[in-house]
């Protein structure tokens, strides 16, 4: 099990961008598939982007590519996500999660942190 930081939340008008930020303890971070997911009040935790422990290969839902980027610094412990073009639709509390699995599916994940506010105003 590792711990998670998320940072990087808060206001912004449409149109804007934000970067998220999640530090990860442990020494073994760079064997982590590292994930963004967010969720609404009433609604399940939703996926965002995935990164596999190499940075070699990502995956984004439908909804945000091309406006969001994840990408980590295996030296820093630290996975982030960049999002350009925010829409209101994306208000949410944005989560990172570790799991060992490349999987989309947020119980797949076995360690999360405490969550970021995103607020986009239109």
């Amino acid at each position: 099990q590792v711990q998670l930081v998320e940072s990087g939340g808060g206001l912004v008008q449409a149109g804007g961008s934000l970067k998220l930020s999640c530090v990860v303890s442990g020494r073994t971070f760079s064997t982590y598939v590292l994930a963004w997911f967010r969720q609404v009040p009433g609604k399940e935790r939703a996926f965002v982007a995935l990164i596999t422990g190499s940075g070699d290969f990502t995956d984004y839902a439908d909804s945000v590519k091309g406006r969001f980027t994840i990408s980590r610094d295996n030296d820093k412990n630290t996975v982030y996500l960049q999002m350009n073009s925010l829409k209101p639709e994306d208000t949410a509390v944005y989560y990172c999660g570790a799991g060992r699995r490349l999987v989309t599916t947020a119980h797949s994940y076995t360690s999360w942190g405490q969550g970021t506010q995103v607020t986009v105003s239109s």
